[in-house]
Formats: C-alpha cells, structure tokens, sequence
C-alpha cells in the first residue's frame, strides 16, 4: 500500500476522459485515420516546444536531463503505433469498441509488471481492475455481440494489437518521466510520433488534408483536448502514481466515448451498458483504494 497523490489522480480521471473525446473528433474529421493521427501531433507539437522551450532553466535547475535519449525515441514509436492501429479501428468498428480495445492495456501492463518486475497487488486492487475491466466490455456488449464478423472484426483486431502498443508507451513514460519534466517528453514523443505517422500518412488512400477551413477544426481539436489536454496530462499524472492504477483509471475513456457518441450520433446506451459504467466507476474507485 502506498499513498496516492489526490490531484495527480484526479489529473489522470481528467487527461482520460479529455481522451475519451479523441473518437469523436476523428470522426468528424474528413481526411484519413493515419492522417487525422498525423495532424495531431503535428498540430500539437509546436506548442508543447514552447512550454519545452520555456522551461528549460527549470529543468536545468532541477536536475532533469535535457539531451534525446532512447527513452524519448521508445514513447514516440510506441505512441505511433498505438495512433496508427487505433486510428484505423475507428474506420471499421464502433467509437466504444475501438476505444474499449485500445484501452485493455490495464491487463497486459499488470502481467507485465507480474511476471517481469515481480510486483504482487493487493486483493482490492485486483478485484478493482476486474471490476472497471469487464464494465468496461458490458459498455461495450450489445455492438459486439451483434458485429461478430466482417469489417467490425478485423476493427476489433486493429484496436488489441493497438492496446499492445499503448501498454508499451504507458510503462516507457512511466519511466522517462523520472529523467524528463512533463513539457520535454511531449515535445519530443509527439514530434517523433508526428514522424513516423506522415509517411504512412502520405502513403495512405485517403485524404491528406481537409477540403474546407472547416475541416481543420476537428483535427485542432484532437490536438489541443486529446493530445495536449489528454495525453499530456497524463504523462504529468503517471509519473506521481503507480502503472498499474493509472491503466485502470485510464478505462474512463470508452465511458466518455460511449456517452459523447450517443449525444452526437445517436448510438444507443442499452441498461447493460450503464451496469458497464457503473462497474467500470466503482471498479477505478477500487483500484485507487487498493493502490
């Protein structure tokens, strides 16, 4: 047991459901999935090298290094290839699907750290992540069992195999964040991701850029609410809390995803779903208590 941080995991509830809103801007976006992916590193990246930038005697003063190191190089990559599978999942499954996949890290970093770091959890806590876990599949029950082929399917693969990478990414800024200050992970991890998602960008079959002025509008949003709002705050609240709580809590994104996709497209919330939600809340409840 150890004593968790109250704001940085409030932060951590706010940057995930800041995330939940990811699914609904890229599909209000009109260019492709890699390129809507893209556009919000691009988009966000200069920003974050100002506040880089910025505090730079603050780092100094501090003792956090300011040199590229292979860390910065594992976050981007592993950051892409959670972008790059997620954001084609979404082309083929629903908003809470792809969104619920991707977010099964919890269990793979709880193995990892298990089987690799030799952590043992606390029986509260474990029951907590098994609590938010399956909440989490029954928001996304009834679409899953009536999509059991097809398209929906290979969306389905897509968003597991992105999950794999998101877990990599969560324990690798877990890490750095004891070497770098919040401001210099996300600049350098998002302008690598940024990197190695524009060829594939470039490469892809579907618009690059948006048609009209308007169009820019969803990707501006996933770069200010998803990456920097998101993601970073994120990155600011794991370094203060345990990987294993904040995968769980991190489960507040399909909540938000599936509630936000229901108010703007009309995709219906069946009482199993709200029993998913409810287990999904009391399940991270569960899990800070158990940390």
């Amino acid at each position: 047991m150890q004593r968790i941080p109250l704001f940085s995991f409030f932060a951590l509830l706010a940057g995930g459901t800041a995330l939940g809103f990811g699914a609904i801007f890229m599909r209000l976006s009109d260019v492709g999935p890699i390129a809507s992916a893209f556009w919000r590193m691009a988009l966000a990246a200069p920003l974050l090298w100002c506040w880089a930038i910025a505090s730079r005697r603050q780092d100094e003063s501090a003792g956090r290094r300011i040199t590229f190191t292979p860390a910065l190089l594992w976050a981007g990559l592993c950051f892409g290839g959670d972008m790059a599978f997620w954001h084609l999942s979404l082309h083929y499954t629903t908003v809470s699907n792809a969104t619920l996949l991707t977010n099964a890290a919890p269990v793979l970093i709880a193995l990892w750290l298990w089987c690799v770091r030799r952590v043992r959890f606390g029986a509260v806590f474990i029951a907590g992540m098994w609590s938010a876990t399956i909440g989490a599949v029954l928001l996304v029950a009834p679409d899953l069992l009536s999509h059991l082929g097809g398209a929906r399917l290979l969306g389905d693969a897509l968003g597991l195999i992105s999950a794999v990478f998101y877990a990599a990414y969560q324990l690798v800024i877990k890490d750095a964040r004891d070497q770098y200050s919040t401001a210099r992970l996300m600049a350098w991890s998002t302008t690598i991701t940024g990197l190695a998602l524009l060829p594939l960008a470039l490469l892809s079959p579907q618009p690059f850029l948006p048609h009209t002025l308007a169009g820019w509008l969803p990707l501006l949003g996933l770069a200010l609410l998803a990456q920097i709002g998101g993601q970073t705050v994120i990155a600011f609240a794991s370094a203060h809390l345990p990987a294993s709580l904040s995968s769980v809590t991190l489960l507040i994104q399909p909540l938000t995803a599936t509630i936000a996709a229901w108010l703007l497209f009309g995709e219906t919330i069946a009482p199993v779903q709200m029993l998913g939600g409810m287990l999904l809340i009391a399940g991270i409840y569960f899990s800070r208590r158990g940390s």
